[in-house]
């Protein structure tokens, strides 16, 4: 595909946007993700998994957003509008579908909020409503803001307080609120770091919320075949990349 922007969201993402001038985009469920070839590069071999962030079919454009931790995602982030982008997609399972009028919670931290926008989109298309909180070290960390209000309603949490409610995403007090708001009950949809994902499947079996995660264990081939991101089930070992990376907390053996 060919890069038509290259946006810098924050300290340490970069946002690619890219078009296929050939080919329409296939079918793409949120919460599925590409499999980057890093070209030139002396210390990168494998593909790097990276989450479909938003699809414009109109445009036949999606994006990605990727936060620069290495060698691959910096080589990401110095890519030029104009160049070529070697990507296999779409890879995985995506979030559930929902129904018209169904609540859901989409929970999202740091580079794990990017499959939410897409999910928020495609949940918005369909009648369902997508409500969104949204978790950080600082301010500089919640990414997409204006965009994810645009599509539902946002609530906020920071570490140091920055911006909306100090503390972690549990802290929120938008999940009292959700409780005990009447109506179609509603179930959660998250993705970021492991001790929050797991946190807020916690809070969920709490309360009996049905909850999603996306994993993002390490992956090399995306698609089953090299093992290295296997995750322990209820149903046994699988590959995240094949029968992920999305799975309800319930598939999952989390001591939580």
């Amino acid at each position: 595909m060919r890069v038509t922007a290259v946006e810098f969201p924050a300290e340490g993402y970069v946002l690619l946007k890219l078009t296929d001038t050939e080919c329409p985009l296939p079918p793409i469920r949120a919460g599925q993700f590409v499999e980057v070839r890093i070209d030139d590069s002396a210390h990168t071999f494998l593909r790097r998994p990276i989450s479909i962030n938003y699809v414009d079919s109109a445009a036949n454009t999606l994006w990605l957003l990727v936060q620069v931790v290495g060698n691959g995602t910096r080589w990401l982030s110095r890519l030029g509008v104009g160049q070529s982008l070697n990507i296999v997609f779409p890879l995985g399972n995506g979030f559930s579908p929902a129904a018209i009028g169904q609540r859901l919670l989409l929970v999202g931290g740091g580079v794990g909020m990017a499959p939410l926008l897409e999910y928020g989109r495609q949940l918005k298309a369909v009648g369902a409503i997508p409500i969104f909180l949204l978790g950080g070290r600082s301010a500089s960390n919640i990414l997409h803001l204006k965009l994810f209000e645009q599509l539902g309603t946002v609530a906020v949490t920071t570490e140091d307080g920055t911006l909306g409610t100090r503390g972690f995403v549990t802290d929120s007090p938008l999940l009292q609120q959700l409780l005990a708001a009447p109506g179609m009950p509603f179930s959660v949809a998250c993705c970021g770091p492991k001790p929050m994902m797991m946190a807020v499947a916690r809070w969920a079996k709490a309360h009996g919320v049905d909850c999603e995660v996306s994993l993002e264990n390490m992956m090399a081939c995306g698609l089953g075949a090299c093992l290295c991101c296997v995750e322990k089930t209820v149903q046994g070992n699988v590959c995240v990349c094949k029968e992920g990376p999305v799975f309800n907390i319930n598939q999952l053996t989390w001591q939580i």
